[in-house]
């Protein structure tokens, strides 16, 4: 059981705080409402240029890191499609300090041409070497984009195109900023050796002045459900073959989630799942398989993709592949089977708790979907799910109309 307390400042900044004794470290936690699904789609890859704009220094802290290293501490950040999160850590002494670096950058982030054209210049590097110039480095644009017609999921964080960014103006990303980056748009986790009374004064002195700025409304078109099969094939100078599909599931919120969640694992959670013992190990089609999911806060995507050993077709592939799915929409699970991936699970829950940091993400991201007690709920939930459960789903969502599909050829 994580135990933790929260208070909202009156510009709307949600705060909780979870003790921890044990450690002599403290860690701050800031998430923002703000994901690429936020961006204008004219206008992409915004919330992951900001994530390297705001280490570029606050108008009375021109060296965030360098003031963080001097009290000891280390950060780092992450932007995904729904959620834009910093978070550092550093001994409980200096915890005051953390205060201060993140509150003045949410207060007065440093923007000049000089520090956009810095961060430009870093993205553009990042886009070309992992999405352009990599091999299947661009499969995700091209399968998001096959697999989303309305919903912003169709582009990645890093952007749907290099100009958007390339393009970016000091206005630009003065406006984003102004929309997405304030109290009322974000949540503030605080753990370790801390206490309550302690937080909200340090709260109050560096976060209270901090204008509440207009809470985001978001209003994102709903992806109406895909009534056909979509297919794409390509041709690159990659080394092997390989095969990518996806198919609809619903959100992290959706009383099925812990459900999906175990049907990958049962599918292609390591050496030991289905896919992986079956078409690599025991047929020798593919070279490697996985099978995962998105746990996106809007309905997301269960995807399987895999590359092809030399001289095997993808259509063999996608043939065995639909033949393993069959024995799932088909048979019940064995009770040990089940058994090995709830274990498992609790397994992975467990050493995430470990670590504080961890501790400390999860109770924003949970708070942000709407209930931070799911932090102590999820283990229940996975317990909960039976054989039945898993069949009965993976016959909704392992239909040929659902599917996205796209053949990457070695050429």
């Amino acid at each position: 059981m994580i135990h933790y307390e929260r208070f909202t400042l009156e510009n709307g900044l949600r705060v909780l705080v979870h003790e921890d004794k044990s450690t002599p470290m403290a860690v701050l936690d800031v998430l923002y409402d703000v994901g690429a699904r936020d961006e204008d789609p004219s206008r992409t890859g915004f919330t992951h240029l900001f994530e390297h704009l705001m280490f570029g220094g606050s108008i009375h802290i021109p060296s965030y890191d360098e003031a963080l290293q001097i009290a000891g501490g280390e950060n780092n950040a992450y932007t995904t499609n729904d959620l834009t999160n910093y978070y550092l850590q550093l001994p409980e002494q200096n915890l005051e300090t953390a205060f201060w670096l993140e509150s003045d950058r949410m207060l007065s982030l440093a923007f000049s041409e000089h520090s956009l054209e810095v961060q430009r210049k870093v993205v553009v590097e990042e886009f070309k070497e992992h999405y352009l110039n990599k091999p299947y480095g661009d499969v995700w644009h091209k399968l998001r984009a096959l697999a989303y017609k309305v919903h912003p999921y169709q582009w990645m964080t890093i952007g749907k195109e290099l100009r958007h960014v390339e393009e970016a103006t000091l206005q630009d990303v003065k406006a984003f900023f102004a929309t997405h980056y304030s109290p009322s748009n974000a949540i503030l986790v605080v753990a370790g050796n801390v206490t309550v009374d302690r937080v909200r004064t340090l709260a109050e002195k560096w976060f209270g002045p901090i204008p509440a700025g207009k809470k985001y409304q978001r209003n994102l078109p709903v992806e109406p459900p895909q009534k056909e099969p979509a297919f794409q094939e390509v041709k690159a100078k990659v080394p092997l073959d390989a095969l990518y599909k996806c198919w609809h599931i619903g959100s992290r919120t959706d009383e099925n989630y812990h459900t999906t969640e175990l049907i990958t694992e049962i599918l292609g959670g390591g050496a030991s799942s289905r896919l992986y013992q079956k078409l690599v190990k025991e047929n020798q089609l593919f070279s490697n398989i996985d099978c995962g999911h998105f746990g996106s806060t809007d309905p997301g995507l269960l995807y399987i993709t895999g590359k092809l050993v030399r001289g095997v077709s993808i259509e063999a592939g996608e043939k065995a592949i639909a033949e393993e799915l069959q024995w799932i929409k088909q048979d019940l699970v064995k009770t040990s089977e089940l058994e090995k991936v709830k274990n498992k699970s609790e397994s992975m829950i467990a050493f995430e708790d470990v670590s504080l940091i961890n501790r400390a993400n999860s109770l924003a991201i949970y708070e942000l979907l709407g209930n931070a007690e799911m932090i102590n709920e999820e283990l229940g939930k996975y317990r909960a799910v039976t054989a039945e459960q898993i069949r009965d789903l993976s016959r909704r969502i392992f239909v040929d109309e659902n599917c996205s599909t796209l053949y990457y050829r070695a050429a």
